[in-house]
């Protein structure tokens, strides 16, 4: 191997040639001549060169620092570089993938926009359908509100027409007269109750109901007062609804005074009578507000009456007469009955000989059945050619003797023969 320069080698190198520059050029003494610290004494020029010494060995560790950062440089420059193509290849894959994923996206938002059009263009066309068809209801009913609108404008004039006609006492009498003539009308048959009939006191109640059986009517009066009722409904203070009950009091009082005074007669009335109130409001009225009043009746044997109940009063009244008349005819349904039974006796007799008529038609019916056999066998022997006997048994059993029946043979008998087939 070859060895490498000492140091003393290296130095001596650049003093040799330092020693020929200052020769040739001629350096100042001062550079020459040696340096003196404290006791040390130096070249000028060795410490000359030995900072040169220096400053190359720094350029020259720089420039090794500078080679090892370069490579370094170029190799982070390579890694970089494979980074970046593996970055490429996956940007490139993620890309494709994304362009692919882009389109598969795409072509699915458009299937869903297909989908939900077509289910909006379907659905908008079936509310559109509702739509019209609510509308046509719609229309039907506000036809229907107009009617019932039209009624109800025409049923408040006749109200107030009839408010009119019950501001006036001989109208509101009327009204209730009426409304009381309907309900006995509907209840009960003609003859059992008499309008305006006229008593024997020369009082004419407004109606009077005949009893089965009795000749005491019950008395009705559909009179009630009114005016007292209606300013006790329209009353706003407290004072104007204790006068209108006061006037309530006061007037029925002296007309249910007044009815049994006029309406009781012993032997032509009953000892009972009815008040009719032609408002089923009315009635509640004096049943809530003015107990007393009705209570002051039932001690006068007068009964109150709202439509509803005078309704079912003369049911009752119609129930009753329909038991008397039963009761009255009870002889009479008693012979219808007896007869009755006699006539199903007979139909019983009638009956059996009929069935004892079927019977003997049956048995005749089965006589036929069974000798319509016989003759469909012969028939099928004869057809057949199949006879029991030869020709000579047969002429000596037609030369034989026969047996005749004479005339007292019973035409049963020669029926049943006939239908055999002898």
């Amino acid at each position: 191997m070859r060895r490498l320069p000492t140091f003393t080698q290296i130095i001596r190198v650049p003093v040799l040639v330092s020693f020929r520059f200052a020769n040739r050029f001629r350096l100042p003494r001062m550079m020459t001549e040696p340096l003196q610290i404290g006791g040390l004494a130096l070249d000028p020029l060795l410490v000359m060169l030995g900072l040169a010494g220096a400053v190359v060995v720094l350029l020259l560790a720089l420039l090794v620092v500078f080679l090892v950062m370069l490579g370094r440089r170029r190799a982070e420059a390579r890694a970089q570089d494979e980074q970046m193509a593996e970055l490429r290849v996956r940007l490139q894959t993620l890309a494709e993938a994304s362009n692919s994923s882009h389109s598969q996206l795409q072509r699915a938002v458009n299937e869903r926009l297909d989908r939900i059009s077509h289910r909006v263009g379907s659905d908008l066309t079936t509310t559109a359908q509702r739509t019209n068809e609510s509308i046509a209801k719609l229309h039907e009913r506000l036809a229907v509100i107009d009617t019932a609108q039209k009624n109800l404008t025409d049923l408040s004039s006749n109200m107030m027409s009839l408010q009119q006609i019950l501001a006036n006492k001989q109208s509101r009498g009327a009204f209730g007269q009426m409304r009381m003539e309907t309900i006995i009308k509907d209840g009960l048959p003609i003859g059992a109750y008499t309008f305006q009939a006229t008593l024997s006191n020369g009082k004419r109640p407004d109606c009077l109901l005949h009893m089965p059986n009795n000749d005491a009517g019950v008395v009705i009066d559909a009179k009630f007062p009114l005016e007292g009722f209606e300013a006790f409904r329209v009353a706003r203070g407290d004072a104007e609804q204790k006068d209108a009950a006061r006037r309530i009091k006061v007037d029925v009082a002296k007309h249910i005074d007044d009815m049994a005074g006029k309406y009781f007669i012993t032997g032509e009335t009953q000892d009972m009578a009815i008040l009719f109130v032609p408002s089923e409001s009315v009635y509640g009225d004096l049943a809530e507000h003015f107990p007393d009043l009705v209570q002051r009746a039932h001690r006068a044997r007068i009964v109150i009456c709202a439509p509803n109940m005078l309704m079912l009063a003369v049911q009752t009244m119609q129930a009753i007469r329909k038991d008397v008349q039963m009761r009255e005819q009870a002889g009479m349904i008693q012979k219808e009955v007896a007869m009755l039974t006699a006539d199903i006796g007979r139909l019983g007799e009638r009956v059996g000989s009929l069935q004892t008529h079927f019977a003997q038609a049956n048995k005749d019916i089965d006589l036929i059945v069974t000798s319509s056999d016989k003759i469909a066998k012969r028939g099928r022997k004869i057809e057949n050619l199949e006879f029991d006997q030869g020709p000579g048994e047969i002429a000596s059993s037609q030369s034989g003797p026969r047996i005749t029946r004479g005339p007292q043979q019973p035409a049963q008998s020669r029926q049943a023969d006939f239908l055999a087939g002898e």
